[in-house]
């Protein structure tokens, strides 16, 4: 195999662009292996760990634009790069309105539409900083898609946002529902009365989609960030985001959604709802009921319960809601079907708090839960490419997305692991989560039916029963076929869960032994 780079000098893409079009290199026949990024020191340490840094590479600027391709021979490599150059073309020409125009700065494009408030930053972690002040200087609401952007900067950017009434939702913001548009990563789901600030893309999903499929609607979904509530950034964002659904008049119950907080953060954020004249429902991942409803707010200990509370607090009626009860006659099915060897559990996920909620639930019932995001240092995996006991990856971390397209965009990192997890015959249930919407795969079930065919064939002929299940996350209204991607997994013999919260508690039933 060759290993070909193009650098095109002074050339920028955003981030969100880059992960899309090295998805689709990716699948170029030619192709065996290809990154397209901007030079940054750590991209290139990214390429130097995959085999694909070439002298070229290593002398190219951050501000330079990346093609690297690995393909058997000089002429397929050729040939590659032309499929990448169509890639581009398409790109800035594909989609486009005869009357679209092109800014250079933040500046000249806020001056240019006077009518915008809200500025999307996706550029390179080492550059976001500056632009995100910027954009906050032109008297625009941020939101920063950028990550690795450092606290002492996410500070200074949210302290300065506070002070001029703006929000700065981020670093490392995924999601978004403001005037009823999505932003980034977000689902298609009506329009209503209940507000979310959330700490946790995925989980602000999740608890978006739950409350759309028991009728009701989103007022507005307002993104912190991950780190907003460590004790260092002190919950800027929360409080200012709980304090806008509470002057917001279309917002009537609002939902806060985070893991648990820094101590001292977490006072400050349960302060905040004591005073909110609004109902306040709060899921805190493991949080402590105790404390929230001592703050006379109405705790939730999963996804589903956190939307559910919301409606009913918001009016529904709880008689004509259809709560979709775990299938318990499946789960005594399933038991019978495992060995006793098999008593393990893999969560393979590309939402961080959707593997958190599962792995939550199953440390309730078992010790031994192993983790890439688990707090207690002596649960973390200590190798993210070997599985112990039961395992949950959150494949969107950083160390998995690092020079990589998000999880959500490119399932091959999270597909190759499958294929490794449904080999052991230990594991008795795999569980994953499939997300559609805005910026999502626009197949991520049908991207990985031929392996999950191949590997329940394969159990089959070993003598075991490999349990897969599968939960999409969406709705009817997002771009991609919803009820399609259920029918998928159901066709491949997958185990089809109603919401996280029921995907989560089915694995970890299923390989319960003795009860």
């Amino acid at each position: 195999m060759l290993v070909q780079a193009l650098i095109k000098p002074n050339t920028y893409f955003d981030s969100v662009s880059l992960m899309s079009l090295s998805t689709k290199a990716n699948q170029i026949e030619e192709v065996e292996q290809a990154i397209i990024a901007m030079g940054t020191e750590m991209n290139k340490e990214v390429m130097k760990n995959v085999g694909l840094l070439t002298p070229e590479v290593e002398v190219a600027g951050a501000s330079d634009l990346i093609i690297v391709v690995k393909a058997a021979t000089d002429e397929l490599c050729e040939t590659a790069f032309g499929k990448i150059n169509d890639l581009f073309t398409k790109k800035n020409s594909g989609k486009k309105g005869t009357n679209d125009i092109k800014y250079s700065t933040i500046s000249s494009a806020a001056g240019s539409n006077p009518e915008a408030n809200l500025a999307i930053i996706a550029v390179n972690g080492a550059y976001a900083a500056r632009e995100a002040k910027k954009a906050l200087e032109n008297d625009l609401h941020v939101m920063m898609f950028s990550d690795n952007v450092s606290i002492e900067d996410e500070i200074e950017l949210k302290r300065f946002a506070h002070e001029k009434g703006l929000f700065m939702m981020g670093p490392d913001c995924g999601t978004a529902i403001i005037g009823n548009t999505a932003l980034c990563f977000a689902n298609a789901v009506r329009k209503g009365t209940i507000g979310i600030v959330g700490a946790s893309g995925t989980g602000s999903q999740e608890v978006s989609v739950r409350i759309h499929e028991f009728g009701f609607g989103i007022s507005q979904l307002i993104g912190t960030g991950g780190r907003d509530l460590k004790e260092e950034v002190g919950g800027i964002m929360m409080l200012d985001g709980i304090q806008a659904l509470e002057d917001d008049e279309e917002t009537k119950v609002i939902v806060v959604i985070s893991k648990p907080p820094a101590p001292s953060v977490e006072e400050k954020v349960l302060a905040k709802m004591e005073t909110c004249k609004k109902p306040v429902v709060v899921w805190f991942v493991g949080g402590n009921e105790e404390k929230i409803t001592a703050a006379g707010a109405h705790f939730a200990k999963m996804s589903k319960e956190a939307a559910l509370k919301a409606v009913l607090l918001a009016g529904a009626d709880e008689s004509k809601l259809n709560k979709r009860a775990l299938n318990i006659p499946l789960i005594e099915e399933v038991r019978t079907k495992l060995t006793p060897e098999q008593k393990y559990v893999r969560g393979l996920f590309s939402g961080g708090t959707l593997a958190d909620e599962a792995m939550h639930a199953a440390m309730e019932k078992f010790d031994n839960v192993y983790s890439n995001i688990q707090r207690n240092p002596e649960y973390r995996l200590k190798d993210r490419y070997t599985s112990q006991e039961h395992t949950f990856i959150d494949f969107g971390d950083d160390e998995y997305t690092q020079g990589k397209p998000h999880p959500m965009i490119d399932p091959s990192t999270r597909l190759e692991r499958f294929v490794q997890e449904a080999k052991d015959p230990s594991v008795g249930a795999i569980v994953m989560d499939f997300v559609i919407g805005y910026g999502a795969h626009e197949d991520p079930v049908g991207a990985f039916l031929p392996a999950i065919i191949e590997a329940k064939q394969q159990a089959e002929q070993e003598g075991r029963h490999l349990e897969i299940i599968g939960y999409v996350l969406g709705t009817e209204l997002d771009p991609q076929d919803y009820q399609e991607q259920i029918d998928k997994l159901l066709a491949a013999g997958v185990t089809h869960a109603s919401s996280m919260q029921n995907a989560g508690l089915l694995a970890r039933e299923f390989v319960v032994k003795g009860e």
